[in-house]
């Protein structure tokens, strides 16, 4: 059985600055440059939230060229007018194979990418948009020594909690089993009228802040 663990979580923004804006209003700290994904035409800024894991804004990056396919995270689909927001989140794994093939939702085909000197696997629906909502994570996994949070700063940021909402909180709870997850995600049906989401709370130097529920 693969063994997995929590990786990252993902916002995605219409721009990289303002994505970066947003993480700078929302938790007083400024994710740093990361790179280019050239492949899917997107680059990011990132921010260290503990040992092991970290926190991703990623945009279309307006300079590259067409991708060859979908974009990653629903950036293919983002409305006219969205905010950047909390939507979705990278459980990295030891065997990226047998976990995408344990997991009864479809995490769609496992593919090569890098950014610099990196190089990973990650699961990535065919249209792009991420599984249930961006509630039930993607997969990845590091072809490194030694994990990307090693060579970022430490804000003083770390994950305090992470929870999911969905209507099939059931089933997804299920599968973070089937991939093997080790972090303990919890998962809940949501309010009458509220839409899937996540929402994640931030220790950081000025207090605890959430992620998810607005943005």
């Amino acid at each position: 059985m693969p063994v997995s663990h929590a990786d990252h979580l993902v916002i995605t923004a219409p721009t990289l600055a303002e994505g970066v804006a947003y993480i700078e209003q929302t938790l007083g700290v400024s994710p740093r440059a990361g790179g280019e994904h050239v492949r899917l035409g997107t680059h990011n800024a990132l921010l260290k939230l503990g040992r092991g894991f970290y926190l991703e804004v990623i945009a279309v990056n307006p300079s590259a060229p067409p991708a060859e396919r979908a974009r990653w995270f629903g950036l293919d689909h983002l409305p006219a007018g969205s905010k950047p927001r909390l939507a979705s989140w990278v459980v990295r794994t030891d065997d990226i194979d047998a976990a995408a093939a344990a997991s009864e939702i479809p995490l769609g085909p496992v593919e090569d990418m890098s950014r610099g000197a990196l190089q990973w696997r990650i699961t990535i629906p065919l249209d792009g948009k991420p599984a249930m909502d961006g509630v039930m994570p993607s997969l990845i996994q590091w072809n490194t020594s030694s994990h990307p949070t090693d060579n970022m700063p430490d804000q003083g940021c770390s994950l305090a909690k992470l929870e999911g909402f969905h209507p099939e909180a059931d089933v997804i709870t299920e599968n973070l089993k089937l991939i093997g997850l080790q972090s303990h995600v919890a998962m809940h049906r949501p309010a009458p009228g509220q839409t899937p989401h996540l929402l994640a709370l931030i220790q950081t130097p000025t207090g605890m802040h959430p992620l998810g529920l607005s943005g």
